[in-house]
């Protein structure tokens, strides 16, 4: 089943232009909604996935490769996960796919995703850098005072554990709650406690 995807931010704005040359198509999915929603969680990435869940799915399109995501790291999530479960992907611009007609990964395409993944290592820092300012700051403004008998412990404290990193890293990766759940062997409420303080880090840094 082949899909044609496309996104723009507002009602207010044309996605004509990202919805030309449609022909051959099963569905054509046009999201009007913020690129920092991850696209598995947006209105009509989720019904690709029931495509993907249903096995259906076996070529994606799209107008750009920022269709897939807010940010590099989350472009190279998508499309990684797409690759591992043999779904062909095609960007129009720049032209790349990852796989050729006749099945095999596409070299210059690989190239480019590899230097994307630089970019995103590069990108996966800084955040790591913002989330420890982060914490100073709260430090410096008092948010934490360190954990008396009897209390819960800090938020800090609860982040930095080794348990709680690995489930920060699988997060990253694209791994769903449910597959870090057992993994890890935690619950799905912890893992969503992770999400949420490392969303509360960055905000307090900016």
């Amino acid at each position: 089943m082949k899909v044609y995807y496309s996104r723009i931010s507002t009602q207010d704005q044309n996605d004509i232009r990202q919805l030309q040359d449609l022909n051959g198509f099963d569905f054509v999915f046009s999201d009007k909604c913020s690129g920092s929603i991850e696209f598995f969680a947006r209105p009509k990435g989720s019904q690709v996935q029931e495509l993907i869940e249903q096995k259906k799915l076996t070529h994606l399109e799209i107008h750009s490769i920022d269709r897939l995501g807010r940010n590099t790291i989350d472009v190279l999530k998508v499309w990684q996960q797409l690759t591992e479960m043999g779904i062909k992907v095609v960007c129009r611009n720049p032209n790349i796919t990852n796989f050729k007609s006749d099945g095999s990964q596409d070299e210059v395409s690989q190239m480019i995703i590899s230097i994307l993944s630089i970019m995103a290592n590069f990108e996966r820092q800084m955040i790591l850098q913002r989330q420890k300012e982060g914490i100073e700051i709260a430090k410096h403004q008092g948010l934490y005072r360190g954990r008396k008998v009897g209390t819960q412990e800090t938020k800090e404290t609860f982040f930095t554990k080794t348990r709680n990193q690995k489930i920060l890293s699988y997060l990253d990766k694209g791994y769903k709650y449910s597959e870090i759940s057992k993994i890890v062997k935690c619950s799905f409420s912890t893992i969503n406690k992770v999400s949420n303080i490392r969303q509360e880090f960055d905000t307090i840094e900016k």
